[in-house]
């Protein structure tokens, strides 16, 4: 059978992140893409100007739809935008259960300007935590999903992964990269405990898209693992993956701001 994955999320029209980033990913990892569009947002690697909203019952429609026909091992969660939406996808992964579900809690934009309004985040916290089964929140969005001040250091990356991992989901993959410094430091809490992991910080503006990958590259690979998967050798394979995109993404030359990583870095002819 064939691993079968599905992103539900927003529309980047510069191709490097949201589905767009999420198939391409999926593909580069050997699974079958799927997608249930939630937002189109007019964006290019300068920013994003526009956001147009998929009203919740037809988010629930492409949902109920595609899962009526196709059987899904994986299932990835980024952009959901509004509390309603929110609500609408946490109930019909409740009742579907399309595998595992590797949910990235879109809230907080790289310049720190919020996404989603309070009710929305409350939505996330109360309805679509309790479903996932690993969440990859940032700094800032573990911070607003907990209301308490961000992590500033290693220790505070394990107290919030901690504390979010009281909240519902079977894991947490808290990404430490807001803290700057020579190693970019990731923190995994799951019930039988927490792991730290560093790689090196790479030195490249090719960072569009970096959090959509991470998390469709574990979504790609729970596929492939026939819905069983093992999260810390997941999460370490996904980052090999995101690393080697990275370091790949500025032989790309797409956009004048930050581009995008190379989804397909040693796939496509150098």
């Amino acid at each position: 059978m064939t691993p079968t994955a599905l992103t539900v999320a927003g529309s980047d029209p510069s191709g490097g992140a949201g589905i767009q980033a999420d198939l391409k990913t999926f593909s580069a990892l050997g699974a079958y893409g799927t997608a249930v569009l939630t937002a189109l947002t007019a964006q290019n690697t300068r920013g994003v100007t526009g956001v147009h909203a998929v009203p919740a019952a037809f988010v629930g429609q492409q949902l109920h739809t595609l899962l009526d026909d196709v059987e899904v091992h994986a299932t990835k969660l980024g952009m959901l935008g509004s509390a309603e939406v929110v609500r609408e996808v946490a109930a019909v992964l409740a009742a579907r259960r399309p595998g595992p579900v590797v949910c990235d809690p879109v809230m907080v934009a790289t310049s720190g300007d919020r996404l989603i309004d309070d009710e929305a985040v409350a939505a996330v916290r109360d309805d679509l935590l309790p479903v996932a089964d690993l969440i990859t929140p940032n700094v800032p969005e573990a911070a607003a999903l907990l209301d308490v001040v961000p992590a500033t250091d290693v220790d505070g990356l394990l107290e919030q992964a901690r504390a979010l991992l009281g909240l519902g989901p079977g894991a947490v993959l808290l990404k430490g990269g807001h803290l700057g410094g020579t190693d970019s430091v990731d923190v995994l809490a799951t019930a039988t405990g927490t792991t730290v992991t560093r790689r090196p910080r790479l030195s490249t503006t090719a960072t569009h898209g970096t959090g959509c990958t991470l998390s469709s590259a574990v979504t790609a690979l729970a596929a492939r693992a026939g819905g069983r998967p093992d999260w810390p050798a997941l999460v370490e394979e996904a980052r090999d993956y995101l690393q080697r995109s990275l370091a790949a993404g500025a032989s790309l030359g797409i956009g004048s701001g930050h581009g995008p990583v190379h989804h397909f870095a040693g796939i496509w002819p150098a």
